[in-house]
């Protein structure tokens, strides 16, 4: 029940994050969650919106829309991207979980509006922080999803100990493209391969007179 309200229901409701607060039986890890959403919603509120342009003229490619929204992020402040961040949409989360600003692109992975399927996107990103995925990874939420476990393992830049523990959670055939994924480290690798021969001697009958 704690694990919900830190997760679903403190966005806008301040009453119910200061009690989940004062609650001594809430972990450590969903007390430095709440703060730090907290802490984001007050930078948040210190600003107006951010404006909206005129949209494009009718026929414009969408290519000449996606740099009209770059160059409107770029002219933003800070609090306004941690504002836009929380509330804006699915084009401008993924534009800001890129932004060099660790308070920014946290404010994309902890807005309400966010969907597993972005957050499988942002876990396969080659061109997000590594704090990124760390914060994927640490966020219990986020990890209940198979699909998204696999996008960060997959993921060349997951960070070695943030991928390794998470190995015994894919299943076979998925052990098995990673063997082939020259794209990540070798630990990662190797530890697939020696888990797929563990499960194939697993598998194995075992033959009268071996047992010891």
């Amino acid at each position: 029940m704690l694990d919900f309200a830190a997760n679903h229901m403190i966005f806008g409701h301040k009453e119910i994050a200061d009690a989940l607060l004062s609650n001594r039986a809430l972990p450590e890890d969903l007390r430095d969650w709440i703060n730090q959403t907290t802490a984001l919603e007050r930078e948040a509120s210190l600003v107006a919106p951010a404006p909206v342009e005129p949209s494009a003229e009718p026929g414009r490619e969408k290519e000449g829309e996606r740099l009209t929204l770059l160059q409107r992020i770029n002219r933003m402040t800070a609090a306004e991207k941690i504002k836009t961040a929380l509330t804006g949409n699915q084009g401008e989360r993924l534009a800001l979980i890129r932004d060099s600003n660790k308070i920014v692109s946290r404010a994309v992975l902890q807005s309400p509006k966010l969907s597993d399927m972005e957050v499988e996107n942002f876990a396969g990103m080659k061109n997000v922080t590594e704090e990124v995925l760390r914060l994927i990874a640490m966020n219990r939420k986020f990890v209940k999803s198979y699909s998204i476990i696999r996008s960060l393992i997959n993921n060349p830049r997951t960070p070695i100990d943030v991928g390794l523990p998470m190995l015994n959670r894919l299943n076979e055939r998925d052990l098995k493209g990673l063997m082939i994924n020259k794209n990540i480290a070798e630990v990662l690798r190797s530890m697939a391969m020696k888990m797929i021969k563990q499960k194939e001697e697993a598998k194995k009958p075992k033959l009268p007179g071996k047992q010891h």
